[in-house]
């Protein structure tokens, strides 16, 4: 039997690719879309929590983000099978982070409210390691890419390091103000950059 090479030059290494980390996406759209029609099924039993509701609409929208920028993968001339694995341990994130924010049962928690506090510091831990992994992603995709979409120079970075820096304060700093703040703060901040790229790139 013929062994498979260890690096692929093919630009249409992609395409094969891409399939498999669609079909991982799709798990986090589903969960998240499915989750949030839990407060049109049951409202009288699902309450709605300004954090816990911030981060699902925040994670939504870096899913639909990240999926679109993706495509600058296509650039890349070699492909290894480390960053194969390395872009679904990615994507996996997102289901992970999907599936804590959408839990299967909430029988021992008393609302969105109960659960998300009692499960804050696990979700700040995957959310840290997605913003580290975004960065690695983003270093992937070559200095070109990042001239050309993040012209600004210093939005992504400051993006990143106040959401990394945010996250680990979640950790530590309990206070409800705070966890409210933050994650009005991450969404807010994730619309006004997807506006401003698509304002230019349009």
């Amino acid at each position: 039997m013929n062994e498979l090479p260890h690096t692929f030059s093919s630009g249409e290494v992609f395409t094969h690719v891409r399939i498999i980390i669609g079909m991982v996406m799709g798990l986090s759209v589903s969960r998240l879309i499915t989750g949030l029609t839990r407060f049109v099924q049951h409202p009288g039993r699902e309450q709605l929590y300004l954090p816990h509701i911030g981060w699902v609409l925040f994670l939504l929208l870096f899913i639909i983000h990240f999926w679109w920028f993706e495509f600058a993968l296509t650039r890349r001339t070699n492909w290894y099978f480390a960053i194969y694995f390395f872009l679904l341990f990615y994507t996996g994130m997102f289901v992970a982070l999907s599936a804590v924010l959408f839990p299967d049962r909430m029988d021992e928690y008393q609302g969105f409210r109960d659960y998300f506090r009692k499960r804050r510091n696990a979700f700040y831990v995957l959310l840290l390691i997605l913003l580290i992994v975004d960065v690695i992603d983003t270093v992937l995709k070559g200095n070109t890419y990042y001239v050309t979409y993040y012209y600004d120079g210093w939005f992504y970075p400051a993006r990143q390091g106040l959401l990394i820096v945010g996250a680990l304060l979640g950790l530590v700093w309990q206070s409800e103000r705070y966890q409210v703040a933050f994650a009005v703060f991450a969404l807010t901040f994730q619309v006004l950059w997807i506006v401003s790229l698509f304002e230019v790139l349009r």
